[in-house]
């Protein structure tokens, strides 16, 4: 046999070995989702800026950023010249781990745009339509009263499986009212209501200490910090299929005008969705079969003054951005060039994950992001 003729044989048996391959591979069964579990955690205000390109150096000054401390400290902290680096020093764990393991979607710079649609870029108008699925343009202030609408949480609350497994922690009191807890009965814990209750032991007992005595920036809003340990206490003892979490310092100091409080109350952010993260995953029933959702629930003005507000008069701030992390969604990270995807998807999105067809009763609600889930359920409309 010349070389040839060995080559060629050699060829030809790699080509059926792959031939074959592919058939075995399509012949067998889709694998069964992994996802048991599902938290949508939002950050309040954060924007996408600072998410896909790190601190701003036209607001690390006191001049627009306000910052009181030393800017060169923050410098120090939070700037990189490369921008993968910068955003990394700011958010470790979304660059780290979610962009190895899950999706970004919003970095416009890339072609990737992430939006609301309700017209008013706004708190409550902004949960309403990622909890429900679509804008509802009655909800036009924070202090509309109880939610009209029924929210995927209230819808898989309803669902005999999931029953007494949905819950919401979050550190704004308007939660209570977005959810319509009267209505929906979904346990809450929010604001600076006390977090523990009945006979406590002493850490529980310090917390609802610092609850009652810490001076508050927000009446309405208690810190992220302050609310950490009662949520990991609760995922501990009572296991949650699905979870709301809340967070709103950065919109609070986006505000108030401190930048680099924005910047401090972000890289915080980022370690607590890490820790409680690493939480799930240390818990058999969490382990390999959870998925995280994360989002803001509006954006921001830009440049030297409009980052501190937001709203219809503040251009841009209809942009946010969503990340999705868990044992089902393809690891495609930075998303780039696609189609934009809506605040109006989430709802339907976190269903599916779960195997609920949300839209099927609510068809005015947005259709789930095919690419971060399974094909194989019925509910992704890309199968």
């Amino acid at each position: 046999m010349t070389r040839r003729t060995l080559a060629l044989a050699t060829i030809s048996v790699l080509l059926a070995l792959v031939f074959n391959v592919n058939l075995w591979a399509q012949s067998q069964p889709p694998s069964e989702p992994k996802t048991r579990n599902v938290v949508l955690i939002v950050a309040d205000g954060l924007r996408w800026q600072e998410v896909f390109t790190g601190a701003d150096p036209s607001l690390l000054n006191s001049e627009h950023g306000g910052i009181w401390a030393n800017p060169e400290n923050l410098k120090r902290e939070f700037w990189r010249d490369d921008v993968n680096e910068r955003r990394k020093a700011l958010f470790p764990f979304l660059w780290n781990v979610v962009a190895s393991q899950g999706q970004l979607f919003g970095n416009q710079l890339k072609g990737s745009v992430a939006r609301v649609t309700n017209g008013k870029a706004f708190s409550y108008p902004g949960y309403n339509e990622m909890l429900t699925g679509f804008p509802d343009p009655k909800i036009d202030s924070n202090d509309y009263g109880p939610n009209p609408n029924v929210t995927v949480f209230e819808w898989l609350d309803k669902r005999p499986d999931l029953h007494g497994h949905v819950a919401v922690v979050g550190t704004w009191d308007v939660y209570k009212n977005i959810f319509n807890v009267n209505r929906s009965h979904l346990p809450v814990q929010v604001g600076w209501g006390l977090p523990y209750h009945g006979k406590l032991d002493s850490n529980q007992h310090l917390i609802n200490e610092l609850y009652l005595h810490t001076t508050r920036l927000d009446d309405e809003d208690v810190t992220d910090s302050l609310q950490q340990i009662p949520l990991l206490d609760f995922v501990r003892s009572n296991h949650p299929q699905v979870l709301f979490v809340g967070y709103g310092e950065a919109d609070n100091w986006a505000h108030s005008g401190r930048y680099d409080l924005v910047l401090h109350s972000a890289h915080e952010i980022d370690h607590f969705i890490e820790q409680l993260w690493d939480t799930m995953q240390s818990i058999p029933s969490y382990r390999g079969q959870t998925t995280f959702i994360i989002t803001a629930d509006h954006g921001r003005g830009s440049g030297l003054v409009e980052w501190k507000d937001h709203g219809a008069d503040q251009k841009g701030s209809e942009n946010i951005w969503i990340a999705v992390i868990g044992p089902d969604t393809p690891p495609l990270g930075e998303r780039a060039n696609i189609d934009p995807v809506t605040q109006s998807q989430i709802a339907a999105t976190l269903a599916c994950f779960l195997g609920k067809d949300y839209r099927h009763d609510v068809p005015a609600a947005g259709p789930p992001i095919a690419s971060v889930l399974p094909k194989v359920l019925p509910c992704n409309p890309s199968r």
